[in-house]
């Protein structure tokens, strides 16, 4: 069976009669399989959320069912992507994305977190889907055991594999920014290479700035007083 009749997205001669699944239909996907899981797709929201905090016009989410056919074949209908962006779309929260409440828009970029269980389908069987139904134009996957990083861009309707950067990394073009491996976690680059931070990263260099200004002062006054001990007062 193809992968299009498996996923019910053949919809001609609908009957009249049939009930559509509602619009507010909520997540269904199961728990996350590690810690490990759960903080890296909080991490990309996070530093993503932080970085357009000004923006209105994108959805991140991670762990939520995405349904995508009007049949109420549920086990045909919905997909749940660990991380993913929707850009051009209104920033509030939702149960779940569902497609056709949504003015059919599918994620710009879906992000997954490989485990020993979800590995083979998302290389696989989801790999196949984001490229040929839900035509998202970046996908990556991330293993935070082995630190396995790919990448993968749509052209001409089939995904082409990134290549990294010097520093390992890979370019979204739909985010406008790298993806890269940094202290064992997935995380998001400025295309300045600066590191994306966690809102608790920035809070944390705000509070280090006025410590390391008290050391640099401390450091020039004791610089001062050694070089007075020496030759004297300084010349006016």
């Amino acid at each position: 069976m193809s992968s299009a009749q498996d996923l019910g997205i053949i919809l001609e001669d609908t009957p009249e009669d049939i009930i559509f699944p509602p619009g507010d239909l909520y997540s269904d996907e199961p728990p996350l399989e590690t810690e490990l899981h759960l903080r890296q797709i909080l991490l990309l929201i996070q530093c993503l959320e932080w970085l357009w905090q000004e923006h209105q016009d994108f959805y991140a989410c991670g762990n939520m069912t995405i349904y995508y056919s009007l049949r109420q074949r549920k086990s045909e209908q919905f997909r749940g992507p660990d991380f993913f962006v929707v850009l051009n779309t209104q920033r509030k929260i939702r149960k779940s994305w569902v497609v056709w409440e949504e003015d059919g828009k599918y994620p710009n970029v879906i992000v997954e977190i490989l485990s020993d269980k979800t590995a083979a389908t998302d290389r696989g069987l989801k790999k196949e889907i984001y490229q040929d139904i839900w035509r998202t134009p970046d996908y990556f996957w991330f293993d935070p055991v082995s630190l396995e990083f790919k990448g993968f861009h749509l052209l001409d309707g089939c995904y082409q594999e990134l290549q990294a950067n010097e520093a390992g990394w890979l370019w979204s073009q739909q985010l406008q920014l790298y993806l890269g491996v940094y202290q064992s976690k997935l995380r998001f680059f400025t295309p300045d290479r600066q590191l994306t931070p966690t809102p608790e990263e920035v809070a944390h260099q705000e509070q280090q700035q006025p410590q390391q200004a008290e050391q640099q002062l401390a450091q020039m006054e004791s610089m001062l007083a050694h070089y007075r001990e020496r030759f004297g007062e300084l010349p006016e």
